[in-house]
């Protein structure tokens, strides 16, 4: 019969090492306060007994938890789960939040939260007393719902607004999504489109604002109108399918459509598909997101790669951080363009 390996405990290393719990939590933490001698010591206790520290242990200091705990929404998210959407808005901010984390010695734990429930505050509240986050970092819809701002400030606890540049308390960051909408319109420009048409995002989301107001930014510059070519989604596939079918309706001479998600998208592919119309030689896409499945799609979609990661790795730093003055402004971290094969010049009118 297999014997039951012995879970090695911080009290073992302390009996090891000969010191009290305090210097092994100390060490544990990287604490001050420890001798170079015992800490050498304990660190030789912990690597002959394998001891990993648990979440209990590195409270024991009482000054930190070692946890950033990120806010996602409920709703949105399980439904992009339930129906295998391939969304990876959560494995891009967990690949930037957990990689930072670890190198500081802290764990990163993800929390779904429903926006919209009237229990918002008794279902955080829960959380962060369970959890007791050394920080938060919110992501939208949550960065502006003033419940939730509130209720980290009244606490004490730091956190991080992603997608968010309005006035108040916590760290403010964004994803430059005015000027990547201004990037992706002006490339559209430059290849000879005149009619480039945009399916938005839901108003509840401030970034689908800052996008709408990069595209119309971008057509005043190059002299282009935007009658009539603005269409809304929420940023689904059943939604896209409805924005693109109505801006190819009201507007026959349409040769481009900048979509503010990949599943938008991809539903505007599919339309495109159902009239006839060759992709990219009568109509050319651009994507937000750039999730990996737009890299399959035929043709590959040119898109804005949002630098999720990127974004939630500075949040994590500024959150750990401690000494630190929290910045003044809006730290905006910029998106770029990927090119496919989903963006060419625009046809030419047909000929008399």
């Amino acid at each position: 019969m297999a014997r039951v390996r012995k879970t090695v405990t911080i009290r073992d290393v302390a009996e090891e090492a000969g010191v009290s719990l305090q210097t092994v939590s100390r060490v544990v933490n990287d604490g001050p306060n420890v001798r170079p001698q015992v800490r050498d010591k304990v660190q030789a206790a912990i690597d002959r007994l394998g001891y990993v520290p648990s979440l209990a242990a590195q409270r024991m200091s009482g000054s930190r938890s070692y946890i950033i705990l990120a806010i996602n929404d409920r709703e949105r998210t399980l439904a992009d789960w339930r129906e295998r959407q391939g969304t990876d808005w959560v494995d891009q901010m967990l690949l930037g939040g957990i990689l930072t984390c670890s190198k500081h010695g802290y764990r990163m734990m993800v929390e779904l939260v429903d926006t919209h429930s009237d229990h918002v505050e008794r279902e955080l509240g829960a959380a962060l007393s369970a959890l007791q986050p050394d920080g938060v970092i919110l992501t939208p819809p949550h960065s502006e719902n003033r419940l939730i701002t509130e209720l980290l400030a009244a606490r004490g606890i730091p956190f991080a607004r992603i997608g968010s540049d309005a006035p108040g308390a916590g760290i403010a960051l964004t994803m430059g999504d005015a000027g990547a909408a201004h990037l992706a319109t002006t490339h559209l420009a430059r290849l000879g489109h005149r009619r480039i048409a945009m399916i938005a995002g839901p108003s509840q989301y401030s970034l689908s604002g800052w996008r709408i107001e990069g595209w119309r930014r971008a057509l005043a510059e190059a002299g282009l109108p935007d009658d009539d070519l603005l269409a809304v989604g929420d940023f689904g596939y059943e939604s896209g399918i409805r924005a693109a079918r109505a801006l190819l309706d009201r507007h026959s001479d349409l040769t481009a459509i900048i979509a503010s998600s990949d599943q938008m998208a991809l539903a505007a592919l599919e339309v495109a598909r159902e009239r006839g119309l060759d992709v990219p030689r009568d109509l050319s896409l651009i994507s937000f997101d750039n999730t990996p499945i737009v890299r399959f799609t035929q043709p590959p979609l040119t898109a804005i790669d949002q630098p999720i990661a990127e974004t939630v790795s500075r949040a994590v730093e500024l959150l750990i951080d401690r000494d630190a003055d929290e910045p003044d402004g809006v730290i905006e971290v910029d998106a770029a363009l990927v090119e496919r094969a989903s963006t060419a010049p625009a046809r030419l009118p047909a000929r008399a």
